[in-house]
């Protein structure tokens, strides 16, 4: 029988009857969680929510972090056929309050005391009945989640089992609001065979089983994150919950994963570490002889091969393995999705000998719509079409889709829903190409595409992301559109910054006044040069503006799951844009 329900998918860990489905960490140590006890926790949530008058149809909130209890309180909420509206963590009050209300949530699980509050700040606001508190907090405003777990049945109840499996299909399963880059959120509908059909064809060609392990630590409101969780159970592969992105590190030692799902700027990270740990003569000299001994054989191990040579073998002992190392040192699967991965990122791991096979989805599309695999990859693509999605390009460039995991419209917008669509296929409003082979690259968002005055188009992601191989910059941002020629934001990385100026003599008392330095900005002008070699005329940089910002989820410049929000950062610096385009170009513009 195929995978039709989330349902399907519980049911199927509990019948696995393992003893470690999950892990988490509690004072210090790490806990497993057995099939048996998951069940026995989901029904004791399930039934105590069944017993306050929440059934099929009802909206159930969940606003926490990654952990044990939210699979929880999901599941609970699926087997009684509840649509489950995840919230993210890092959401203010009036964000929170909006979604709830949006959604008609009747009750929230709320992880922490922090949380409660969050809520409690906006509950006039809201229809929501019942909070549920996942810390042992002993708050008068919230019921205890742990009471409830420990209040279900310790052997099977075949008569909630079955009204559980009775849910459908075409029943849905989660409201999934989008995280706002623009405008006001949506919340993307959909339904347990949305996410079922998704779930059992994305892993197919990825060879993963009971026994390996991996860690959770991408936002679970984000439907990347919620849909890996649901296919490793699914495949058997042991869950280790990380709250904290800081604990990420420590985790990836302790837990030491087999298979690694991460988003872009984790990668990127990744590379800045190692960036700021090469410095220096011998260390740098090392890393360069290394880098080049990778690229002379990167062609040979992306084609699945370990290279043989010598100086390969030397490289991997005294360099490539210190990188897998601090990812736990077994991994040996590597996906990324969420967001485009710069080719020259896959390249540069590549050398190293990590081969992230990349993939793309969105929200609406449950989330897969192609990924790489270990027999089927091609660098710079985000892969194949999975076996049950349709892809084709439109005349302007965007990919259409259509397929079981494209969802059915936006929560309450009838007209938004529409528009979503053109001939029965979903408009993804991304651009991009199908190569001869049948594998699907993605170049840009068709919204974030800058139309210079001068009538030239550029795609702003490919610029800002050879940028950001930069071990000098953290974040970048291309502007220009309706203008006469582009220009860049820069967030320089000041883990490498701030020593570079001192060590070079360069005083300073904040950061505004380092970005400010006269050297500082020739040190930036000149990694623009560099870039510019490598670009179309109309593509050029000819400005820059140096911020002493640092890009967050927390100052509104990122979203929860890491995106940059483009308008937001145009937004902050908005005055400055202008003074920058006030002045006349430092070279001729072509236009």
């Amino acid at each position: 029988m195929g995978l039709n329900t989330i349902n399907d998918v519980f049911y199927t860990v509990v019948e696995r009857n393992s003893g470690q489905v999950m892990m988490y960490k509690q004072a210090g140590k790490w806990i497993s969680i057995s099939s048996r006890e998951l069940y026995r926790d989901v029904l004791g949530v399930a039934r105590s929510l069944e017993q306050w008058g929440i059934c099929k149809g009802d909206r159930v909130a969940i606003l926490s972090e990654n952990r044990y209890e939210w699979a929880v309180a999901d599941f609970a909420a699926q087997l009684l056929g509840a649509v489950v509206v995840p919230i993210y963590g890092t959401l203010t009050p009036e964000q929170t309050a909006y979604i709830l209300k949006d959604s008609g949530a009747r009750v929230i699980f709320l992880s922490s005391v922090a949380q409660l509050q969050k809520f409690l700040a906006a509950r006039e606001q809201t229809a929501v009945e019942k909070a549920f508190i996942m810390d042992d907090a002993g708050v008068p405003d919230a019921i205890p989640m742990h009471r409830l777990m420990q209040a279900g049945p310790p052997d099977r109840d075949s008569q909630f089992d079955a009204r559980a499996r009775a849910i459908s299909a075409a029943d849905l399963a989660t409201i999934i609001y989008t995280s706002g880059t623009t405008g006001v959120p949506k919340g993307a509908m959909l339904t347990h065979g949305n996410l079922a059909s998704n779930i059992e064809v994305s892993l197919q060609e990825i060879p993963v089983a009971p026994g390996d392990v991996g860690v959770s630590f991408l936002p679970l409101a984000h439907v990347t994150a919620r849909h890996v969780d649901y296919a490793w159970l699914y495949r058997g592969v042991t869950i280790a919950y990380c709250p904290v992105l800081e604990q990420l590190p420590p985790t990836l030692q302790e837990v030491r994963p087999t298979i690694f799902v991460g988003v872009p700027r984790v990668y990127e990270k990744t590379y800045a570490q190692v960036q700021i740990k090469v410095q220096g003569g011998l260390r740098r000299a090392l890393y360069n002889w290394a880098m080049k001994v990778g690229r002379a054989r990167r062609g040979e191990f992306l084609a699945g091969k370990r290279p043989a040579s010598l100086s390969w073998r030397l490289a991997d002992k005294l360099v490539f393995s210190k990188v897998r190392q601090g990812m736990g040192g077994r991994v040996g699967i590597y996906l990324s999705g969420g967001a485009p991965l710069a080719r020259q990122m896959a390249e540069w791991f590549a050398d190293i000998g990590i081969r992230i096979d990349e993939g793309y989805g969105l929200t609406e599309t449950s989330p897969v719509i192609a990924v790489n695999t270990p027999s089927h990859h091609k660098l710079g693509t985000v892969g194949r079409p999975l076996p049950n999605v349709e892809v084709k390009i439109a005349e302007d460039g965007e990919i259409l889709v259509r397929g079981p995991s494209v969802f059915p419209g936006y929560w309450n917008r009838p007209e938004d829903t529409q528009n979503a669509f053109a001939d029965g296929w979903f408009r993804t409003g991304d651009i991009g190409n199908l190569d001869s082979d049948g594998y699907l690259s993605v170049t840009d968002r068709k919204k974030d595409l800058l139309k210079t005055s001068g009538g030239k188009f550029i795609t702003p992601q490919p610029i800002e992301k050879a940028l950001q191989m930069s071990p000098w910059i953290a974040e970048a941002v291309v502007l220009g559109d309706r203008r006469k020629f582009p220009s860049a934001i820069l967030a320089p990385d000041f883990r490498m910054l701030e020593p570079w100026a001192r060590t070079n003599g360069v005083r300073f008392a904040s950061r505004e006044e380092l970005v400010a330095d006269r050297s500082v900005r020739a040190l930036y002008e000149g990694i623009i040069t560099e870039l510019n070699q490598k670009l179309a005329r109309y593509e050029q940089i000819k400005k820059i503006l140096l911020v002493a910002e640092e890009f967050s989820v927390t100052n509104g410049l990122l979203t929860a799951s890491m995106k940059l929000r483009r308008r937001q950062v145009e937004e902050r610096y908005r005055a400055q844009i202008d003074a920058l385009y006030a002045e006349p170009a430092p070279v001729p513009i072509e236009t």
